[in-house]
């Protein structure tokens, strides 16, 4: 099968691969480009294992076609932070919810792309946010709990965020 050159950019970086038609994103970054966050679990989408951001939308990566991605920002949990810890990942840590770790990549970007498009989600939205990622050691709760904590976090450091502006403004 012919290989076509795509760019992608991830985790902000622009990187150009080499991809065959039938390869899948996971394949693309774990293969091509040495990213090694996203796992390979089952290899159908049932799992989470794999879920990456695209456009900033948790996905499938063993589900999206490595040509999908050309041109678009794919955020493994390395880039999620944007160069520092995300909430969820800070929140995660200092709670010790994982145990094997399989699945925290994978946990870690459904919860981030939940907070993007829900600042202020409810436990049950939290809970269907990562319904379709896997988790055979934690039982899920105490990772239900570090993303409430983390959405707190970020709407209370939003909230201080605003008031030093107004205080600013004042001054």
């Amino acid at each position: 099968m012919k290989a076509k050159e795509i760019v992608v950019m991830v985790n902000g970086e622009r990187r150009r691969l080499s991809v065959r038609a039938n390869e899948t994103l996971l394949e693309a970054l774990r293969g091509g480009l040495g990213v090694h966050s996203p796992k390979e679990g089952c290899g159908r989408g049932d799992c989470g294992a794999c879920t990456v951001l695209l456009d900033g939308k948790a996905v499938r990566s063993c589900l999206v076609l490595a040509m999908e991605a050309e041109g678009r920002e794919v955020t493994t949990v390395e880039g999620v932070g944007g160069g520092k810890m995300h909430a969820v990942q800070e929140e995660c840590l200092a709670r010790n919810v994982f145990q094997c770790g399989f699945c925290a990549p994978g946990m870690i970007l459904a919860a981030a792309a939940l907070l993007e498009r829900n600042p202020e989600p409810s436990k049950k939205e939290v809970r269907e946010a990562l319904a379709g990622n896997l988790c055979r050691c934690t039982g899920y709760e105490p990772i239900v709990e570090a993303v409430m904590a983390a959405a707190k976090r970020r709407q209370a450091s939003k909230v201080e965020g605003q008031r030093s502006k107004v205080g600013g403004r004042k001054g």
